[in-house]
């Protein structure tokens, strides 16, 4: 299969998980598919409806580690005309999980999207304002079909009918271009880190496309997206 691969670097990326606000903030493994999607309507400089897309991706990190991080925290006052945020606000320290030395490869057949990521309209980032990215190479490659990969890795993969080891999480696919935004096409998937090996998929229906990176072979997965 000819498709687009689109290899992006950044010093840092955080994911955060679904519903922790306060308190220590640990990150996902793998970004979710809405912060891909996200990146790519920061390219486009616009938010895209992603009717019908098909995609895949592989993310990997060199090391996990905590920092501390300041945040201000500004006072909701609420009346009988409605809520508001007020001019007082406090400082307060937590810690944040973060990666380091990251490399996502994204892979599309949509020429138009991949356009959008030669000449980007906004900054590109990896999770938070501060974790910029650049895009190093754009190339086309030739990917070869798997029926029975071996080398799943670095991805997220829907959880039911699957059932590939990892740690399961409830992700968005997507947020509505509305305020607030709401989520869209929010399931289970198996979170597997670029570090695990040996995942089974043998008793999955998983169809999958060999790439080889860094002289490592890793089985592509594509998200088939109907919104």
């Amino acid at each position: 299969m000819k498709t687009y691969r689109i290899k992006i670097s950044s010093w840092t990326a955080s994911f955060r998980y679904p519903n922790l606000i306060s308190g220590y903030q640990p990150t996902l493994d793998v970004p979710p598919i809405s912060t891909v999607l996200g990146l790519l309507n920061a390219a486009a400089g616009k938010y895209i409806e992603h009717s019908q897309l098909k995609f895949g991706y592989y993310f990997e990190y060199e090391a996990k580690a905590t920092d501390l991080e300041t945040i201000y925290q500004i006072e909701l006052k609420t009346t009988k005309s409605g809520s508001y945020p007020s001019n007082s606000t406090k400082s307060n320290v937590m810690k944040r999980e973060f990666l380091y030395n990251c490399h996502l490869y994204i892979y599309l057949q949509d020429k138009e999207l991949v356009e959008y990521l030669q000449k980007p309209y906004y900054s590109l980032v990896l999770g938070r304002s501060g974790d910029l990215v650049t895009v190093d190479a754009i190339d086309e490659v030739e990917l070869v079909k798997n029926t029975a990969p071996k080398n799943i890795k670095g991805q997220i993969i829907p959880f039911s009918e699957n059932y590939l080891p990892g740690e399961i999480q409830a992700l968005p696919k997507y947020f509505t271009n509305s305020i607030p935004r709401n989520n869209i096409g929010t399931e289970p998937y198996s979170v597997i880190s670029c570090s695990a090996r040996n995942i089974s998929c043998d008793n999955a229906n998983i169809e999958a496309y060999t790439d080889v990176i860094n002289n490592d072979e890793v089985d592509i997965y594509f998200h088939h997206l109907k919104f």
